[in-house]
């Protein structure tokens, strides 16, 4: 089983509350389930899961844990292929909001966007709801492995195609709303990896909230490249301290998660 270095950080931003979450199995800052020993988790590899939670102060960072919490758990503890696992602990984390807001209506509205990752043998498979961006590192490059379940991608394809222009997109109210989320209710759109991505030495895999989409992809290259060889520690650091150098005056929460393969890893 190949080793992996991981680390995780998270900033509030000009925000007055912190709706972000974030897990790492085993062992990772932060986490809190209730996976013990046991023959499901024998060789499992890492787990990383992230979460942006949707309702306001309470309900949006009550919806961010409980999806982050559950999600691991399942994944941990389920037995059978990976996919199996991804998707079985997808549906844990919207079983437990469904459950949650049905014992208290008033949480009504709460949700969350999802990436779960779990790095092993063969590489990193990934299951992911919403608009939070999974990418990869390489060769100093980056590009985004998940889809976008915001409507950022369409107002895009009409920039294309001639009906919007570039500033105009940028700009528009309904870039950052949301076509899936993680809220109890059936999930319109989930993306899942068709096959298990291996890595490289020298890659990284960045997991984050849309807080860091501050960056455009040329400053996460640099950023990264400049502090790869530092380890994810000085990575998520230093995504972190980019994007709050941007002062951007309503910069949302952003939290990021950085993993790579240990650079003794065979």
């Amino acid at each position: 089983m190949p080793q992996f270095d991981s680390a995780w950080r998270a900033a509030q931003g000009a925000r007055h509350y912190q709706e972000d979450s974030a897990l790492l199995w085993p062992g990772g800052r932060g986490t809190s389930t209730s996976a013990g020993p046991g023959d499901a988790q024998a060789g499992l590899g890492l787990v990383a899961v992230l979460a942006d939670g949707m309702g306001g102060h309470v309900g949006g960072a009550l919806a961010s844990r409980m999806v982050c919490e559950r999600f691991v758990d399942v994944c941990v503890n389920e037995n059978g292929a990976i996919r199996k696992r991804l998707l079985s602990a997808l549906a844990g984390a919207n079983g437990a909001l469904a459950d949650k807001v049905e014992a208290n209506p008033m949480l009504s509205g709460m949700g969350s966007t999802l990436i779960g990752a779990h790095f092993g043998d063969e590489g990193v498979e990934w299951v992911s709801v919403g608009d939070s961006p999974m990418l990869l590192y390489r060769g100093g490059e980056i590009a985004q492995l998940n889809e976008d379940h915001s409507l950022a991608p369409e107002l895009d394809r009409l920039v294309a195609a001639g009906h919007l222009t570039e500033e105009e997109a940028r700009h528009d109210s309904r870039r950052h709303m949301l076509r899936s989320a993680v809220t109890g209710d059936e999930i319109d759109l989930v993306d899942i990896s068709v096959k298990p991505l291996r890595l490289e030495p020298g890659d990284y895999v960045i997991l984050a909230s849309d807080g860091l989409n501050t960056l455009d992809n040329g400053e996460i290259a640099r950023v990264v490249s400049a502090y790869g060889d530092d380890g994810p520690d000085a990575v998520v650091a230093a995504l972190i301290r980019a994007v709050e150098n941007m002062r951007e005056p309503h910069q949302d929460n952003v939290t990021v998660i950085a993993v790579r393969l240990a650079p003794d890893a065979k």
